[in-house]
């Protein structure tokens, strides 16, 4: 994911502790065994980097950012995880998928609050939500509008048992389960008539 809808009360603290860990993050070369590796193409290189001037001119505070390692080759399209703060629902960077090493964090004051915020765009491919009480994890998950939602984890999907699949512009149908079988059938509907 890229957006974090944090609560009010735990936001500062939350935020202090991924700055922390997003100054350890290392990226470089996948065969360095590091933190993170390289995006795709340049032309996603640039994108990135479009969503992160756009940041600078809004004027969305940085919190962290990781390491590029020095033994990276420059032919390589590395981008250094980015933790932006205060990101205002409707700024591109909340509305439209980054692809790339960007969180965008949100607080929020109550339920209601963090339900508006998740539902308001959009993509609805997966969400996460990590909270100890178990009727608010069953509320939100029904509340919030995705294909996938994960309780107290993130992007544990299962096997091919568990059904994959977005709502919204994230897409429809679903991959895996029995529902992703459907895809390879052909439905055959014969009516007839018996005197």
């Amino acid at each position: 994911g890229s957006r974090l809808l944090v609560e009010q009360s735990i936001y500062e603290p939350l935020l202090e502790q991924l700055g922390q860990a997003f100054e350890k993050l290392r990226v470089g070369p996948a065969a360095m065994d590091l933190d993170v590796g390289p995006l795709i193409r340049q032309s996603q290189q640039q994108r990135v980097w479009d969503f992160l001037s756009d940041a600078q001119v809004a004027n969305i505070p940085m919190v962290a950012q990781g390491q590029i390692v020095d033994e990276a080759p420059e032919t390589g399209f590395y981008q250094a995880p980015t933790l932006l703060r205060d990101v205002p629902v409707m700024h591109r960077l909340a509305q439209e998928e980054v692809f790339g090493p960007v969180l965008c964090a949100m607080s929020f004051n109550d339920e209601d609050h963090a339900v508006e915020l998740a539902n308001a765009t959009q993509f609805g491919l997966v969400a996460g939500v990590w909270t100890r009480d178990g009727a608010r994890q069953f509320r939100m998950a029904k509340r919030v509008r995705s294909g996938q939602v994960f309780i107290n984890n993130y992007g544990a999907g299962g096997g091919v048992e568990l059904p994959f699949g977005g709502v919204k512009s994230s897409g429809y149908g679903r991959e895996k389960g029995f529902e992703g079988l459907y895809g390879f059938t052909t439905l055959k509907t014969v009516a007839f008539r018996h005197d």
